[in-house]
């Protein structure tokens, strides 16, 4: 049996799909204690609904200098929250949180870490993990043989959706933390202004290349992006080119993604972008350019004028929608 311990992501008093994904995996495992834990300020609220995602105790570590983020902060309330608990497995999102605070905790606990996975599986008390390595073009399959607590991050829509049971119960547990002698404090966080979901999140992701030749021709996008209820993304060409702000990069130097339906438009195909999105469920490229690399690794290829194809499609995806 493993005692297995989930980070709970949180904005704004809500929960994070992604955490609830990985909840829900560590809980189907029947073999497996499953415990969460939720950091911040005012948000044991949140306990009743972690509980439905398969959690049989919430751990609750609230406090006023937890309201925004900082790593220093949130990592000393993760290690709180572990020594209660005494896990033998803690994971967490992939998410630019977990990719800035899980190694801290890791080394406050002496821990082996796995990031980036895209599978877990658990054998008694022991974690199987993979891993996308060399830009995604080789697989690895790890495990952490230290002894003592493993850790790992997990990317977004890797696991399956979260199955929620309203049947389901979880005890809470409050959890103290010494946050004094802080070092750094936040004064203020400024939001982007975009309504749609995170790159990294979104179940369909919708990325445009320098192809779209200005930042006024991604409205096709977002356009089409409305009617799925998906996030707009970006090649590096396309940011470098002043088209699309950085947070909405795909690929090895911006954001790795692996939705259930990716579409890119006008994007050739280089390393760099396919390192960050190959792991998508679907891949559906619209390229004028039959040899484009993206085509090798697409479930289905539309070659032609990204200017007719994309608002064709969008035309189509409004009557499906409006049919159902």
């Amino acid at each position: 049996m493993a005692k297995v311990l989930v980070f709970i992501e949180q904005r704004d008093g809500k929960a994070k799909k992604a955490s609830y994904e990985i909840l829900s995996a560590a809980a189907a495992a029947a073999s497996n204690e499953t415990h969460a834990v939720v950091v911040g300020d005012g948000v044991a609220g949140l306990a009743k609904e972690i509980g439905t995602y398969g959690a049989a105790t919430v751990h609750v570590v609230e406090n006023a200098a937890l309201k925004l983020y900082s790593c220093e902060a949130y990592s000393k309330a993760v290690k709180a929250a572990i020594d209660a608990v005494k896990p033998d497995i803690f994971l967490a999102s992939h998410s630019p949180m977990g990719k800035d605070f899980v190694p801290a905790v890791a080394a406050l606990c002496d821990a082996g870490l796995v990031t980036d996975c895209t599978s877990v599986t658990f054998e008694g008390a022991k974690l199987k993990l993979k891993r996308p390595m060399y830009s995604g073009k080789a697989i690895c399959d790890a495990t952490i043989v230290a002894a003592g607590i493993q850790m790992a991050t997990v990317r977004a829509n890797s696991l399956g959706a979260p199955k929620m049971d309203a049947a389901k119960t979880a005890t809470v547990q409050n959890v103290a933390v010494d946050l004094g002698g802080m070092k750094t404090k936040i004064l203020e966080i400024v939001k982007g202004n975009s309504s749609r979901p995170d790159v990294t999140e979104a179940g369909i992701v919708i990325s445009g290349g320098r192809s779209l030749k200005s930042a006024e021709n991604f409205k096709m996008l977002e356009d089409m992006a409305d009617v799925l209820g998906a996030a707009v993304g970006a090649s590096r060409a396309a940011v470098d080119a002043g088209y699309r702000p950085h947070r909405d990069q795909v690929g090895q130097t911006g954001k790795v993604v692996s939705p259930s339906l990716y579409i890119a438009t006008g994007i050739s195909g280089a390393i760099q972008h396919l390192a960050g999105m190959r792991t998508s469920k679907i891949i559906v490229a619209i390229n004028n350019d039959p040899n484009a690399p993206i085509f090798q690794v697409a479930d289905y290829s539309i070659v032609g004028d990204l200017f007719q194809i994309i608002p064709a499609l969008t035309a189509e995806f409004k009557k499906l929608k409006e049919s159902t």
